[in-house]
């Protein structure tokens, strides 16, 4: 059986959606899934969405999210605008609504091969994200590897740890963000952003994803990285976010707000699955 697929590039995050709204199936097992997302097995992907039809009328469509390793995920802020774009594009409308694991998003196309995504509201309750802690604060100290590392955590409808650093062009992903990703206090492993704040406008960013290593941009670590800083006090509402794969920008005005993700996508090509 074949399904069609876009593979897509949301500011540098490879991502594949694939199509089963009119032909309903199972998506792949785990090891079915590792092989699609290497490049010498598959068409390669960090995440997959997986398209079926909407539980509600007012959607175009509904989505689940895999991970390169096979692992099945909360949300993915750069898939949700390529999918958004697919959609838009199919019924000639910049606005749509799209149902996700993590809720209803709704998207818009912004002209010049843009997309933005409603991403909710960020949660900071720690046994929301989930995160060990005794109680809600703006940071916490996290013993890895026989060293002390004060981090922000936050779910933006999936977890995120956030580290300052000096330079992320020199900073430990590789080391640090594995882990960190299975440290015992968050007990359904982490997505890792190692940040610099530029100014009130700007931050740099790298991300370890939990369940596919680092990646040239992650949305929902974009959004990580600007909420847990404007939580402090240190970017203003509007952020652009530098991520090796390009720049995404991110808004959140106030605590119960709404984060808006926005960027552009790119489509690679189109094929189809023997499934």
């Amino acid at each position: 059986m074949s399904l069609s697929y876009s593979r897509m590039h949301g500011a540098g995050n490879r991502i594949l959606v694939v199509d089963s709204r009119r032909m309903v199936m199972a998506p792949p097992g785990p090891e079915r899934l590792r092989l699609l997302a290497d490049e010498q097995t598959g068409p390669g992907f960090d995440q997959m969405m997986w398209l079926a039809p909407p539980s509600r009328a007012a959607s175009a469509a509904s989505n689940r999210v895999f991970n390169s390793d096979g692992s099945e995920v909360e949300q993915c802020g750069n898939g949700l605008r390529c999918v958004a774009s697919i959609l838009a594009d199919e019924a000639n409308n910049d606005r749509l609504q799209l149902d996700s694991p993590a809720g209803v998003v709704e998207a818009r196309l912004l002209g010049d091969g843009q997309v933005a995504v409603n991403m909710g509201a960020p949660v900071f309750t720690p046994r929301d994200i989930p995160f060990t802690a005794s109680k809600l604060s703006p940071t916490y100290k996290l013993d890895v590897a026989g060293k002390q590392y004060r981090v922000a955590a936050v779910s933006i409808g999936n977890p995120h740890c956030i580290l300052d650093v000096e330079d992320v062009t020199t900073a430990p992903v590789g080391l640090l963000g594995p882990l960190i990703e299975r440290h015992a206090r968050f007990p359904e492993r982490v997505n890792v952003g190692f940040r610099r704040v530029l100014s009130r406008e700007e931050i740099d960013l790298r991300v370890f994803e939990r369940g596919a290593g680092e990646t040239l941009a992650c949305g929902t670590g974009a959004c990580a990285a600007m909420v847990t800083a404007r939580a402090a006090d240190r970017v203003g509402e509007s952020v652009a976010v530098n991520l090796p794969g390009g720049r995404l920008m991110v808004s959140w005005r106030r605590p119960y707000d709404a984060v808006w993700l926005a960027g552009d996508v790119e489509l690679v090509d189109e094929g189809t699955l023997e499934l």
